[in-house]
């Protein structure tokens, strides 16, 4: 049996905005071009046969690994929680032992974006935030060591992430 995909609305929605995007879109005009280099003839040196039959392949293991996803998804919507612990999908506030404070929330493994902290569930500073309450102390396990967070601030609210976005959404 395999383990639920654990997300927010809005990471289930990109999932599926990309879905549609390679079935609807993408697929469709690689199809197409495979299609056309196809008619011409000798298909062993025609460069866009091979790379439209190489796009074709990708293309359908990323549709089976969405479809996984998607299939297995467990939606939690943050802005729905009422809780004094850090749960997935809690925004919350640490100070380092630096004295700086950093915003990160936890999120599903397919929503992951360190850059706007937006960090999974079973990362090790997720894990070690879980269960945690504002004025506890963590220690997250690095593998250059570890680093002590204290959590100053937790709030559950709708988390927005960037949509699916693909150059050839034009």
């Amino acid at each position: 049996m395999e383990e639920k995909n654990y997300i927010t609305p809005f990471g289930l929605k990109r999932l599926v905005d990309e879905r549609d995007f390679l079935l609807k879109v993408e697929r469709p005009k690689v199809v197409s071009v495979v299609s056309w280099a196809a008619s011409l003839g000798d298909r062993s040196e025609n460069a866009d046969y091979i790379y439209g039959k190489k796009r074709l392949r990708e293309i359908d293991k990323r549709l089976k690994f969405l479809g996984k996803r998607i299939n297995l998804a467990f939606i939690v919507d943050p802005f729905s929680i009422k809780a004094d612990t850090i749960q997935f999908g809690a925004s919350v506030i640490v100070k380092e032992e630096s004295g700086e404070e950093r915003n990160v929330t936890i999120v599903g493994v397919d929503e992951i974006n360190i850059e706007k902290g937006m960090v999974s569930w079973r990362s090790p500073i997720g894990k070690s935030l879980l269960g945690k309450a504002v004025g506890d102390f963590c220690t997250v396990k690095k593998p250059n060591g570890e680093m002590e967070l204290e959590i100053i601030g937790l709030d559950y609210k709708e988390i927005s992430i960037d949509r699916y976005k693909e150059e050839f959404w034009k």
